[in-house]
């Protein structure tokens, strides 16, 4: 407390999530497995969901508060258990992480419409579902916190890196970020969005093992290089926190500079 009355918390208390259960899918592996880690070690109880169950098992045991949930985000059946398994751990769900996502990469023409369906399915459609079921239970306790992994190609077009359809689900979830926040802000739930650039995950591998696409995209980002998974930490925790609780419907970009070209 500041002599003036004003209470001034110190960056520990400001990004605790202490005593909260926090969902997670696409924990397996890339972003999910550093996700998981740094909302372990800000305080939470963190729910572990994905298909890759053995990963998961792995991961858990560094960490000394999680609980494994073997999902498969286009499952009905699966989502249901995924909320029903969280709200067991505490009988709360005050942070919802919607990282699971796929790529199926390819020039448009060539692209079949069964893998544009798919990765609309896992990266839009599941999104929207887990959303709402989440939000259910957190309008009911009085809040909670949502957060989309979208990605800067849901912002600007991904070419040369040819992936339409990608890019149009990851603009899907930007603006049904938006949308649900304005929806649900008056009944406590915050929803914002975190949307990488280039990052080393199993998903961009192909783009990192190739030195020529690795000139192009140092020569394209701003800072001249791809960003590093912990420079994801901050960004996550600052959407997660509940002291920023004024700060919903945001897309936070994270991709040093390259929109902004």
């Amino acid at each position: 407390m500041r002599a003036d009355g004003v209470e001034v918390r110190g960056p520990g208390e400001l990004f605790s999530l202490e005593g909260q259960v926090a969902v997670l899918t696409g924990a397996s592996g890339g972003l999910g497995h550093r996700f998981a880690r740094v909302l372990h070690e800000a305080g939470a109880h963190v729910v572990l969901a994905a298909r890759r169950k053995g990963r998961l098992v792995d991961l858990a045991v560094e960490l000394d508060r999680a609980t494994v949930v073997e999902c498969d985000v286009t499952s009905d059946a699966d989502r249901e258990r995924l909320i029903e398994q969280a709200l067991h751990v505490t009988g709360r769900l005050d942070l919802f992480v919607n990282n699971a996502g796929i790529s199926l990469a390819g020039p448009a023409a060539e692209q079949s419409t069964d893998d544009f369906r798919r990765t609309i399915e896992v990266n839009l459609t599941s999104v929207f579902v887990l959303c709402k079921l989440a939000a259910a239970h957190m309008v009911e306790q009085g809040g909670g916190t949502i957060i989309n992994v979208a990605s800067m190609l849901g912002v600007v077009a991904a070419t040369p890196v040819s992936d339409a359809a990608y890019a149009a689900s990851k603009a899907g979830v930007i603006n049904l970020t938006r949308e649900l926040a304005a929806q649900w802000g008056r009944e406590g739930v915050r929803v914002n969005a975190l949307a990488p650039g280039w990052f080393p995950t199993e998903m961009s591998a192909r783009l990192f093992g190739d030195e020529r696409s690795m000139r192009w995209l140092r020569r394209n980002t701003m800072v001249g290089r791809a960003g590093q998974l912990e420079e994801l930490d901050a960004a996550l925790l600052l959407l997660a926190a509940s002291s920023n609780s004024y700060m919903t419907g945001h897309v936070l970009l994270v991709d040093g500079g390259w929109t902004a070209r």
